[in-house]
């Protein structure tokens, strides 16, 4: 069968970013599918545009299509929904020339790329599988950052839309499923396949000491934090944890990722005068390994709102399988996932002070925490393996189909 994803964010090995599809993709071609995915020719995380000479690309038996999409996706929430509504256009019009496709796959952020996704199905007559991965627009009327009533009203109307109109819909937190049922989806609708990891990806070959020669860290204690650097992110209690530290002079921060707030980040970093503080900007899937072989630690946060509770992010799966104690300023169903696995400490969202002395304390007892790092990767490897859930994906794959 032929898959088409529309993904804006589309990411493989060879980018930065999550790669929760990719790995997918792998598994369906594995199976005899054929994957093609319309991805944008902007980077998310650094707005880069892609080279115009490959609109069109194969990587791994994965055919990629770049969307046209403009570079305005950082420059402030309301640009960056002309570049959504851009890129849901662009998309549309990419996907529909691709012949012969037998499932159409949509996945949000944002929804409008979730529209695209099923128009294109409609028009096709194939089955449209949607995938809810952040919960926009909630997310953002509760950070504050859509507050225009137009803007939500028709927000809310593409989500009621693309929820009826698809065949299925897969959700990557248990907390998304209770969601979707209180607005009326039948559970019979839903599927839930985590975020998770492949452990392997940080087995083997990774280098300690490349990053850390490159940053002339080579007798630090490294706590990292790899991800976006955007509003949600709250980069700015990281910073302020930092800052609380920069006398003790063996302990050392690294921020790797790019975003909406990398600029903002290092401001601060600049005006606070932290030099305990690394921005390395973004790095390649690929590299991860050596990054955070490099680390000792690794920290997570996000804003303290009540939504953020349900999320499963991507970057707390890989710091747990790549053995790393962690620092999670992050409350709900991932806190759970953490303490369940035994692999970090939890402190309140937004409190830089928890988050100083949650540090210094995995410095002051680093056999504790290195332990705490085996027990995270037995923790994920055993419930949350990507081979497991992208075997899932496959059969979810395929019994949406045999069902149209």
């Amino acid at each position: 069968m032929k898959i088409l994803l529309i993904h804006q964010a589309f990411q493989s090995l060879q980018g930065a970013g999550g790669t929760r599809h990719y790995e997918f993709a792998q598994h369906c071609i594995e199976r005899g599918h054929e994957f093609v995915v319309v991805a944008s020719d902007v980077s998310y995380l650094d707005a880069k545009k892609m080279d115009k000479s490959r609109s069109v690309e194969v990587i791994d038996d994965i055919k990629i299509i770049r969307a046209s999409t403009p570079r305005y996706i950082h420059k402030g929430f309301a640009w960056r929904i002309v570049a959504f509504i851009v890129y849901m256009f662009s998309s549309f019009w990419s996907a529909f020339r691709e012949p012969k496709v037998d499932l159409v796959m949509g996945t949000s952020p944002s929804l409008f790329q979730g529209l695209s996704a099923a128009w294109v199905a409609l028009l096709k007559r194939r089955p449209f599988l949607l995938e809810i991965r952040d919960l926009w627009p909630d997310f953002a009327i509760e950070m504050g950052v859509l507050n225009s009533k137009v803007l939500i009203f028709f927000a809310k109307l593409v989500e009621k839309f693309i929820y009826w109109r698809a065949s299925h819909i897969l959700v990557n937190s248990p907390a998304y499923v209770d969601y979707l049922v209180e607005k009326g989806i039948s559970p019979d609708k839903i599927s839930l396949i985590p975020n998770g990891v492949d452990p392997k990806m940080f087995e083997g070959d990774a280098d300690p000491t490349r990053i850390r020669n490159e940053f002339d860290l080579t007798q630090k204690y490294i706590v990292t934090y790899a991800g976006a650097i955007g509003p949600a992110n709250d980069i700015p209690t990281i910073v302020r944890g930092a800052e609380r530290l920069k006398d003790t002079t063996d302990i050392h921060f690294l921020l790797v990722g790019g975003g909406k707030a990398l600029e903002e980040v290092r401001e601060l970093v600049k005006e606070k005068n932290l030099t305990n503080v690394t921005i390395t900007g973004v790095r390649q899937k690929s590299e991860m390994a050596d990054v955070l072989a490099a680390s000792n630690a690794c920290v997570a946060t996000l804003q303290n709102i009540p939504m953020f509770k349900m999320t499963y992010p991507n970057k707390i799966f890989d710091y747990m399988a790549a053995r790393k104690p962690i620092v999670l300023g992050i409350d709900g169903v991932i806190r759970k996932v953490v303490e369940d696995g035994n692999g970090g400490i939890f402190v309140e969202p937004g409190d830089d002070k928890q988050l100083a002395d949650a540090v210094v304390w995995m410095y002051e007892h680093q056999d504790e925490a290195t332990q705490m790092g085996i027990s995270g990767c037995q923790y994920v490897a055993e419930n949350f393996n990507r081979e497991n859930d992208a075997r899932d994906f496959c059969d979810l794959i395929e019994k949406v189909l045999a069902e149209k």
